[in-house]
């Protein structure tokens, strides 16, 4: 099989890498991904696979029955979604859509599971069980896709029993996977603050409530959750990334506006996180003679790979690469709304190197400039393929 596999994704190679290089060409964003879906749903056409389109708007689902079909069911899921980031790459397939990027991977995964559901069709015949395709809009953009597409049931008729992701990272070498077993990617909630004073000339303080200083103090003293309050044993982050201050060097606001994230992994101190940081906020505010409104709004949750199933295709790995090509991978503080479907049946998520130090090829991720060594979509392709049909084993 293994054999079979890996022949099937050499001779799709080059569609493969000429469907990433499209996706890449022609990026959108969160819910708003209808060509993609389109081009998703042509390919799954061509290839003979028969699937569901507009669920959740943009989603797609392809569906491949072999032998026995009600035997187990599971689930390769890919997102389709790009960033809003103008492309700095000079290359033949740059974004065409000013200001929107495949920054993050997503061509990549997509065209992954593409080439893999090309793969599992073509040996259909060999293996017992069914696999569901998931195509999902919208990871980027809270509430996040998958949250949408577990409500509208894309884990039932037939039920899954797990579900197998991958996710891109350029600062691994392409050749190599990773797995991370058990929390492997935290929570992620986004904070908004306004922090209202009374606003006036800045030679004349006295007079005024200082909006801006009460909120220097207030992200000052909210470090202290983080770094007194938490447990050492559980990692938490809690950043501001946006802070808004219409003043001038002599004018002092009414209002400053405040924006950051609340990340963890322990789901009970995540919600008592959230009270520590609006209590503390507001009583900062109110001993300076302002207030402050906190508006926590819940995101994704953390990431739990399911340790027997998150082995198991560890195992696989090393068996369709070898053992020098699977590393483990530290847990990340990164959000991901795979997350969702981790909380509702076991789930796998890995890492595919991408990146070659020698070709310049290792800009972050979100970042202008970040590209892919092509060779990865070969492995990409077939890893995907082989863990999906040793799972239907099992």
């Amino acid at each position: 099989m293994k054999d079979k596999i890996t022949k099937l994704a050499k001779e799709y190679f080059d569609d493969i890498v000429a469907c990433r290089r499209h996706l890449h060409a022609n990026p959108e964003l969160s819910f708003n991904e209808h060509k993609t879906a389109q081009f998703i749903a042509d390919k799954l056409s061509d290839y003979g696979i028969k699937h569901t389109t507009g669920i959740a708007e943009t989603g797609v689902v392809g569906i491949i029955e072999g032998k026995n079909p009600n035997k187990k069911v599971i689930a390769l899921r890919a997102d389709i979604d790009a960033l809003p980031i103008q492309e700095k790459n000079d290359v033949a397939y740059k974004s065409q859509n000013d200001g929107v990027m495949h920054a993050c991977g997503h061509d990549v995964h997509t065209a992954s599971l593409l080439g893999t559901c090309r793969i599992l069709n073509e040996l259909k015949e060999e293996f017992e069980g069914t696999i569901k395709l998931i195509f999902q809009p919208g990871e980027e953009k809270f509430p996040g896709g998958a949250s949408l597409l577990i409500k509208a049931g894309v884990l039932k008729k037939p039920d899954v029993e797990l579900i197998i992701g991958q996710h891109v990272m350029p600062d691994m070498e392409v050749g190599n996977v990773g797995f991370c077993a058990g929390p492997s990617m935290a929570s992620a909630d986004e904070i908004y603050m306004t922090v209202k004073g009374k606003g006036g000339h800045a030679a004349i303080p006295h007079k005024n409530v200082d909006s801006v200083l009460i909120t220097a103090q207030i992200i000052t003293a909210l470090q202290q959750i983080v770094s007194r309050r938490a447990n050492p044993a559980t990692p938490s982050v809690l950043s501001f990334g946006k802070v808004i201050a219409m003043g001038a060097t002599n004018i002092i606001p009414n209002e400053v506006k405040i924006e950051g994230t609340f990340r963890t992994f322990d789901e009970f101190w995540r919600k008592e996180a959230h009270g520590l940081i609006k209590e503390m906020a507001e009583n900062i505010a109110k001993s300076y003679g302002g207030n402050v409104d906190v508006d926590i709004r819940v995101g994704y949750p953390s990431l739990d790979c399911d340790y027997d199933l998150t082995a198991r295709c560890k195992q696989y790995a090393i068996n369709y690469l070898d053992i020098n090509h699977v590393v483990d991978t530290p847990i990340r503080m990164g959000g991901e709304d795979f997350a969702f479907y981790s909380k509702e049946i076991p789930a796998c998520f890995y890492r595919l190197g991408v990146g070659n130090a020698k070709k310049g090829i290792n800009s972050g991720l979100h970042t202008p400039t970040f590209n892919i060594d092509d060779g990865a979509l070969k492995i990409g392709t077939g890893l995907m393929a082989y863990l999906a049909i040793k799972e239907l084993q099992v």
